[in-house]
């Protein structure tokens, strides 16, 4: 069975800004995959979420995009975060 992608709006400023739904997300996946580790990770302790992150950002999209497809087909799903706001296209 296929995973599936997640795209996930951050809060801007303000970590309690965060829509319940994008918490139970951010808790249910296999991975998360962020623009900047240090500030989706600064989010995850706020929230007590432990998950397996990694980096995906426009300098390095070519390789992890590859990556988080190949994750996704073996069944795992991930969610794509940004530092803050909406994530740009994927």
């Amino acid at each position: 069975m296929r995973g599936k992608l997640y795209l996930v709006a951050t809060p801007i400023g303000n970590l309690d800004d965060i829509t319940l739904r994008a918490i139970n997300i951010l808790k249910e996946v296999d991975l998360i995959a962020a623009e900047d580790t240090r500030h989706t990770l600064k989010l995850l302790n706020h929230l007590k979420i432990s998950k397996p992150l990694t980096s995906y950002y426009k300098q390095n999209e070519n390789i992890k995009k590859e990556v988080l497809i190949n994750k996704i087909l073996e069944g795992q799903n991930v969610a794509v975060v940004t530092d803050a706001g909406t994530p740009r296209n994927f």
